[in-house]
């Protein structure tokens, strides 16, 4: 059984007030996307594309020796993965997306999401339950598992009571990947294609979807400075308790 996996870096570090991608930012001295491309090898994943933005050689070369594909146009999450097409041709095995401004994630965490997987799955999405749930995506579940997420500003009261959110992670079963992103639509407000769709276009299909509850801390998105630096006392916190 093989396993892939595609790390989303093609975003500007706008947020940050900062030239560099985001995700060349660095925690403790170290890109925040070698910290997740090393916590990726830990989990003996070895086939991995980077998805990269124009003119973004500098990251191509932090990331080497790994493929990078670039996404000229930056029309949603959904279209990021769809730039790693030619990787994602129908194989025997299952392939996580990740986001490489998303750093703490432990290996432990993807290979629980692959070991769900190996137990039929065919969507695994990678959920958290934060203290102040505030604009996150919710997770949607019945007795027949994930039904589907639904964005904060998309979601009724009742939906937005919901403690358990989205962390954007997700793995998805490689005979079916492709042609799933391939259904997704940009019928919405902001005319993206959204990778969260997957999981409804999956139930239409009845293909079998779980998730996979992770700490608060492992599902910390990086978008500002802030950010970065909380994200910096975690990673040392963590290294000092080693």
């Amino acid at each position: 059984m093989e396993t892939k996996a595609i790390i989303l870096g093609a975003g500007m570090g706008t947020r940050m007030n900062s030239p560099l991608p985001k995700v060349l930012h660095e925690i403790c001295g170290i890109p925040m996307i070698r910290i997740l491309l090393s916590t990726v090898e830990k989990a003996g994943i070895q086939d991995i594309t980077v998805v990269v933005g124009p003119n973004m050689d500098n990251l191509k070369k932090v990331v080497a020796p790994y493929k990078t594909v670039e996404q000229k146009e930056r029309l949603g999450t959904g279209h990021a993965v769809l730039m790693a097409e030619e990787y994602l041709k129908p194989f025997d095995g299952c392939v996580l997306i990740l986001f490489g401004d998303s750093p703490l994630l432990k290996s432990e965490t993807l290979t629980k999401m692959i070991q769900k997987y190996q137990e039929g799955f065919d969507v695994v999405v990678l959920g958290f339950i934060p203290q102040d749930a505030r604009r996150y995506g919710r997770l949607v579940m019945s007795e027949a598992g994930l039904e589907e997420i639904v964005e904060y500003k998309d979601a009724t009261d009742e939906q937005r009571a919901i403690k358990l959110c989205n962390s954007g992670v997700m793995c998805l079963n490689g005979q079916y990947a492709l042609s799933l992103l391939k259904e997704i639509k940009n019928n919405n407000a902001a005319q993206e294609y959204y990778l969260t769709d997957v999981v409804k276009l999956a139930k239409e299909h009845g293909l079998k979807r779980d998730i996979v509850i992770c700490d608060v801390e492992e599902a910390h998105g990086i978008n500002t400075q802030e950010e970065l630096e909380a994200a910096e006392m975690i990673y040392q916190g963590r290294k000092n308790d080693v």
